[in-house]
């Protein structure tokens, strides 16, 4: 993004008219192709650049593979020899391929654009004088913005109108409280803090009205600023990671059979060219081409298929990670508990219910006039006495420094100002206190009960504030100087109750394999009361206090067995999140505030909700339509499925294709002849690929939804080695019958193997697409009608016109038989060989973990 326009350092000590003119701006706002003009000019209001890439550029993008570029110069070579017809078909099955590819990479991109869509925020806009609704991306400097309750501050602005403006700048800040806004120009020098003239991109309206003419927008906000961590490379997820390194082992795998295989046909004297042909299929037979086309589709199918369940992915291949998730970390608020605030009571120094202390509270909560806030409105639901002849007369409003709120009431016969805050925070402006019979004692006689009281609550899971009060002089507004020498009044006790069904949701999160670590603000005994009263028989608590005091390497052991960590510092969440991560745990964040960016930028899985402040978002790689854990269930299963779906395709594609290419390879170098033409080899890659395009909407079994699964590279391995070694048993086995029983021609030869290859291929899908017993886990409607398609297809291939340009000849109808022979019993010797491979394998985890 551009410099902007105007004075960039120091806007707040600008007046409206100054500010206006510099921005070349009015108060109508701007024409709206002024806006356009300068969104063009200076860029989108985005703290992140998002990039763009073209359908052309997708296109292209599918011949990016060195292998697929050789083998269209090799095509075009074997044209300059007069082989045209080969030419044609070995570019048209490449062409093909590729805009399979690009067909279902464009197809997932615009399915993952339409789902951003729901999460993509607004604001109100003044052009050419009238009001307009527009994304948050669109608004420019010079925009003139209306804002209410509610609304989110979409830029850096400086007020040109404000009624009761409190703007809530948590996600800012860090602090809980609003602050009070209002319009004035202010010393260069001011510090942020005391900004009371600017609103902050990544804030919101509490209460009031307002109207503020963006100065700033993007990455050239103190939001902007702020959040410039985070647009650092985004780190490789686990999926990611086993995706490159797979591709790395594929490629060492290919380079070497091809010079191999290559080389020893040169050396048996076939034709050169005919040999670098045959080389370069067997190197795409073996390398599943459409991986990355197939990844696309299952991830932008499970994107959409979570959006239905409240889950808006933003980044793609998080919800492989979702799915491989074993530790979420979230706040307790509006998660594990309702977020509603309640008045439990209001007590005074003795731990007695008190209406003393319940008026002045309702008072104090009733008469103030700087924002709503939730615990305020608890307070007033909990009074039922309103007729009170009590009138305001002064306020000193909340701020995060002080935290306690004070108001100057007043009627016929009392003037007084009530405090009501932190409870250290009310305890070190008092001097006395008054007991329950309405007689003062010294504060210090009373201290240690107080003390005891608060434990008391603490460990009940309440949330406490305390009242004190103190007559003032009607003449005098009070002002915070005057916050001294007051009298403690009493405790107000609150409590936010946890769900009602929370205990099952965490149940159910560990059924598959996820544990719950709350990470709070609160302090260690309200932490510890709702830990039992979630299920925690023995909540294992870190505080923030604990925390600095650890060491890496002391951290790294006890964070997996912690619970709760409370009393938790903004900055101090990143920090657990690296250590669970190094620990070896594939671990999600849930956060919606600016102090929580970084924490969901360094998760696996940053998790947020559709009302966190946008940077929140923005770091996020999944957006929560409702907080709630369980659509994060629904999501977890989700993710669990696309990744069991992406495997199947990696499972099936490496297995059969490195049996077929190495029973080809093996086979070239015996036979007189090629065993498949480079264009047949091909035919084979593509149609064999055919259906498991369809995986994406295949079925999954229960047992892969139960537990996290990972990227294991060795599994992979093994797996394809396995079965891809039984693949050419069976293929040499009908070499044998094809040379030794009917004793055929090159030319049938060629047909009889590709036939039995992709039939083979096709249906052995069925068998390694799960771990159960083929026959007890149906494949999904797609996958069965494409299996049976391409069934039909390479049967009657040999029958059509087409057969000629490929070099397939009929074949005898007694053939067929002994293909069928084969082709079932080597579906048996894989099912059997499946349950051998999945025995062993469970055996070895169950070694490991004991």
């Amino acid at each position: 993004m551009k410099n902007q326009p105007g004075n960039s350092q120091s806007f707040w000590q600008l007046t409206t008219t100054d500010a206006l003119k510099q921005l070349s701006a009015t108060e109508s706002g701007l024409a709206p192709n002024e806006a356009a003009a300068r969104l063009k000019q200076y860029g989108p209001n985005s703290i992140k650049a998002k990039a763009n890439t073209s359908g052309l550029m997708l296109l292209l993008a599918q011949f990016k593979s060195p292998v697929t570029l050789l083998l269209i110069v090799a095509a075009l070579l074997s044209a300059g020899l007069r082989d045209v017809a080969d030419t044609v078909i070995i570019l048209a099955i490449v062409l093909i391929s590729s805009i399979l590819g690009f067909w279902q990479e464009k197809g997932a991109a615009r399915a993952v654009s339409e789902l951003l869509k729901m999460v993509q925020l607004h604001c109100t806009v003044l052009r050419s004088g009238k009001k307009t609704e527009v994304p948050l991306e669109v608004v420019v400097a010079g925009d003139i913005i209306s804002l209410t309750a509610g609304d989110i501050i979409p830029a850096d602005a400086l007020i040109l109108e404000a009624q009761a403006l409190f703007i809530d700048e948590a996600a800012f800040t860090g602090e809980t409280y609003p602050v009070e806004k209002s319009v004035c120009v202010l010393p260069e020098n001011t510090p942020l803090a005391k900004r009371k003239n600017t609103l902050f991109m990544g804030s919101h309206v509490i209460s009031g009205k307002a109207t503020a003419l963006v100065v700033k927008t993007g990455i050239n906000t103190e939001f902007g600023k702020i959040s410039a961590q985070l647009q650092q490379k985004t780190p490789e997820t686990d999926f990611e990671r086993g995706i490159r390194r797979f591709g790395y082992l594929l490629m060492e795998i290919t380079l070497l059979l091809v010079i191999i295989i290559f080389a020893a046909n040169v050396y048996l004297h076939k034709p050169v060219l005919d040999s670098f042909l045959f080389s370069l299929a067997l190197a795409v037979g073996l390398t599943p081409q459409l991986l990355p086309a197939i990844i696309s589709v299952n991830l932008s199918t499970g994107a959409r298929r979570m959006a239905k369940q409240q889950v808006i992915v933003k980044k793609l291949s998080s919800i492989e990670n979702f799915g491989s998730m074993n530790i979420l970390c979230s706040d307790k608020t509006g998660t594990i508990t309702d977020g509603k605030v309640n008045l439990k009571d209001t007590l005074d120094i003795d731990g007695t219910h008190s209406e003393k202390v319940l008026q002045y509270a309702w008072l104090n909560a009733s008469m103030q006039q700087g924002f709503h806030n939730p615990i305020d409105e608890a307070i007033c639901l909990g009074y039922k006495d309103t007729a009170v002849d009590f009138t305001a007369q002064a306020e000193v409003p909340y701020d995060f420094i002080r935290k306690r709120l004070t108001v100057q009431v007043k009627n016929k016969t009392q003037n007084i100002a009530i405090t009501k805050g932190a409870l250290n925070a009310i305890l070190s402006i008092c001097t006395r206190a008054e007991n329950a019979d309405g007689k003062l004692i010294a504060i210090a006689d009373c201290h240690k009960k107080i003390d005891e009281q608060y434990v008391q609550f603490s460990n009940a899971g309440y949330r406490t504030l305390g009242v004190a009060y103190k007559p003032t002089d009607a003449g005098h507004d009070f002002t915070k100087d005057d916050e001294k020498e007051m009298i403690f009044l009493g405790f107000v006790t609150l409590f936010d109750p946890p769900k009602a069904d929370v205990i099952k949701t965490i149940n159910n999160l560990n059924q598959l394999g996820v544990q719950l670590k709350i990470i709070t603000g609160d302090n260690a005994l309200v932490a510890r009361s709702l830990a039992l009263q979630i299920g925690f028989s023995d909540p294992k608590i870190l505080t923030g206090a604990q925390l600095m005091k650890m060491s890496n390497a002391a951290l790294i052991h006890q964070a997996p067995l912690t619970h709760i960590f409370a009393e938790v510092e903004p900055n101090q969440k990143e920090r657990i999140i690296t250590i669970l991560k190094k620990a070896g745990n594939v671990v999600g964040f849930m956060g919606d505030g600016i102090n929580d960016a970084p924490a969901l930028h360094t998760a696996d899985v940053g998790i947020s909700v559709n009302t966190a402040v946008d940077v929140a978002r923005e770091a996020a790689d999944i957006v929560l339509l409702s907080r709630n854990l369980d659509v994060l269930i629904n999501g977890i299963i989700e993710g669990r499925k696309t990744f069991t779906n992406t495997m199947k395709y990696v499972f099936m594609a490496t297995s059969a294709n490195f049996g077929n290419m190495f029973s080809m390879a093996g086979a070239s170098l015996f036979l007189p002849f090629l065993p498949l033409l480079p264009k047949q080899i091909l035919l084979t890659n593509l149609l064999t690929d055919f259906p498991e395009m369809t995986i994406a909407a295949d079925r999954v079994d229960d047992i892969n939804i139960q537990s996290p699964q990972r990227w294991d590279l060795g599994f992979i391995k093994r797996f394809m080695i396995t079965f891809g070694l039984l693949s050419s048993v069976f293929d040499y086995l009908t070499f044998g019958v094809l040379i030794l029983v009917f004793h055929v021609n090159e030319k049938t030869f060629q047909t009889g193997w590709f036939t039995e290859s992709v039939i083979s291929a096709t249906l052995i899908v069925l068998v390694v697409r799960t771990r159960l017993p083929f026959f007890k886990s149906l494949p999904g409607k797609l996958l069965s009608i494409a299996t049976v398609a391409i069934l039909i297809f390479t049967l009657a291939i040999p029958f059509t016109p087409f057969a000629g340009w490929f070099g397939f000849a009929r074949l005898p109808a007694v053939l067929y038989v002994w293909m069928l022979v084969i082709v079932l019993f080597y579906i048996a010797s894989a099912e059997l060989l499946k349950r051998i491979f999945y025995k062993k394998m469970n055996a070895k985890l169950l070694k490991s973990s004991n």
